[in-house]
């Protein structure tokens, strides 16, 4: 074997072995990427009303009650009770017969309009404030097509919401 066979041969295997006291640490790193919250799953209020509580039973208190389609982040599991995340980073526990993976917007500005079509040339229909849920029926560009749990309906721009 030559010398420059032999020096190349040691240099793969260096190579090599650094590379392998990296997958702990690689992996590792994975792990955490992956369980948080920025990968949790989103869903959504179901029911006309949901009580949202301070644990994971009924034994524990109604810290807040919110609508149908109201949207949270799953950011923890226990059993059938999900601790969520609202888009104020407000926090409680729900059960899972109360939730579902339906897509779902919430206005996060003060005066949010709901207008006839997809751009602002449209006639507004009304305007919401900050806070109320809405159930996504398409997307049209940066415009999104929604529908309240009352029945209304309308197109919103999609900067308005979360």
């Amino acid at each position: 074997m030559s010398f420059f066979k032999k020096a190349l041969d040691g240099i793969c295997r260096n190579v090599i072995l650094k590379n392998m006291k990296a997958y702990p640490f690689i992996v590792a790193i994975l792990v955490i990427v992956c369980s948080s919250p920025a990968l949790a799953e989103r869903m959504a209020v179901t029911v006309p009303i949901a009580n949202i509580r301070s644990g994971p039973g009924t034994k524990y208190d109604i810290i807040w009650k919110v609508e149908q389609y109201h949207p949270f982040l799953v950011i923890k599991k226990t059993g059938t009770w999900y601790r969520i995340k609202d888009f104020e980073q407000d926090e409680g526990w729900a059960h899972k017969s109360l939730l579902s993976d339906i897509k779902t917007v919430i206005t996060q500005k003060n005066k949010c309009n709901i207008r006839s079509g997809p751009a602002t040339n449209y006639d507004v229909l009304l305007t919401v404030e900050k806070g109320i849920p809405f159930k996504v029926l398409k997307r049209k560009g940066n415009w999104i097509h929604i529908q309240h749990a009352d029945g209304d309906r309308g197109w919103i721009h999609e900067s308005l919401v979360w």
